[in-house]
């Protein structure tokens, strides 16, 4: 099955993500299976899934996700990168075991040095009774855990428990419209199931090329934070093929994976905070030219929303919201050509009617256009 080392070129790269993102043509697949598809969306802005849902799927509504969140089906917790991602509540049994290593490299790299001197298995084991008894706010967790560690910072002792008990966020935090502070319990109480002891890693790389591929293990390593990754894809090289970029790198994928003819014509798209696309490769030129990188990726750590054209990351959008208005605001890296404004204005349209039905709309450009 190998062929080794076939040349692809940066435009077949593209459409060969954008094929895998759903952002060729809305899908009309399941809810569930798309977050699993995705194997997670980032999450710490709470609306962001629905974002990234919403330019991917056909008919997708805000409700579709929260019933799935209310009803245990979908689960806010803290994975890849150490970041809060909401996935299923079988890819959260399955995944948080895998990246424990990439909890506690951050609980060391913020914490290690207040927490030297601590208990780990005492401070899990009460953390853990804590949260099981009364779903708590991590300051408030910090508080209660404070009088049996007084030499320690209640946040560091908070920090803690977050990686050595798998905690979920309970609803209403996750949900659409709803707001509420952070509430977590552990995902044993809340989804009623052990974690997996032994997730299949090479499982979860098929998984990762299927919708983020072609790929390198270093994409892969930078979208999860783990790093060893290259004896599993060394494990699955037989039934891969294999590709060499324009810069030489060795890229893995699915033999039988989408790879679009490079002339296909991607429609506008408008992507949300955190999306998917530009989270799970290292190498992201394929999809944005490096010099935006400091536009969209900002100093603390907010990937912002962005617009889509032609394949390529051009802009920033926002909507400003007044009393009975929503402003979509868009910021265009370049000038635009005519068809590029109505394209967008059209797109556009269907966002304000999706975030903010029942008020009055407009749409503002940044810049004069062509």
């Amino acid at each position: 099955m190998t062929r080794e080392g076939m040349p692809i070129n940066a435009l077949e790269l593209n459409r060969a993500m954008l094929a895998r993102q759903m952002l060729l043509a809305r899908s009309n697949s399941p809810i569930l299976h798309a977050l699993e598809w995705f194997i997670g969306l980032q999450a710490q802005a709470p609306q962001a899934p629905y974002y990234s849902l919403w330019t991917r799927l056909e008919g997708f509504t805000p409700n579709d996700l929260a019933s799935l969140i209310s009803n245990r089906q979908a689960v806010r917790i803290a994975l890849m990168r150490s970041t809060l991602h909401l996935v299923s509540a079988n890819d959260c049994l399955l995944l948080r075991p895998w990246v424990q290593a990439v909890q506690e490299r951050a609980l060391k790299g913020s914490y290690g040095k207040c927490l030297a001197s601590v208990d780990m298995n005492a401070l899990a084991s009460e953390g853990r009774r804590l949260v099981e008894d009364n779903p708590l706010t991590l300051n408030e967790l910090g508080k209660l855990l404070a009088p049996h560690w007084p030499d320690a910072d209640p946040e560091a002792l908070a920090a803690a428990i977050r990686t050595f008990v798998p905690l979920v966020q309970v609803p209403p935090r996750g949900l659409w419209g709803e707001s509420g502070q952070a509430i977590h319990t552990s995902a044993e109480m809340w989804l009623r199931q052990s974690l997996l002891e032994q997730p299949d890693v090479e499982q979860l790389v098929l998984r990762y090329l299927g919708a983020y591929g072609p790929a390198s293990v270093k994409d892969m390593q930078a979208w999860s934070g783990l790093t060893r990754l290259k004896d599993y894809f060394e494990k699955l090289r037989p039934g891969l093929v294999i590709f060499r970029d324009e810069q030489g790198n060795e890229l893995f994928d699915l033999p039988d994976a989408p790879r679009p003819d490079p002339g296909v014509i991607p429609p506008v798209r408008f992507l949300g905070e955190f999306d998917p696309m530009l989270l799970g490769i290292a190498d992201r030129s394929r999809v944005m030219a490096p010099i935006y990188v400091k536009r969209i990726f900002t100093a603390n750590g907010i990937l912002r929303s962005t617009i889509l054209l032609n394949g390529y990351i051009e802009g920033l959008w926002s909507i400003e919201r007044n009393s009975g208005q929503a402003a979509l605001l868009i910021d265009p890296f370049r000038p635009l050509t005519q068809e590029e404004q109505l394209d967008l204005m059209q797109e556009g349209e269907k966002l304000l009617k999706f975030a903010a039905p029942g008020v009055s709309h407009e749409i503002r450009f940044s810049m004069i256009l062509n």
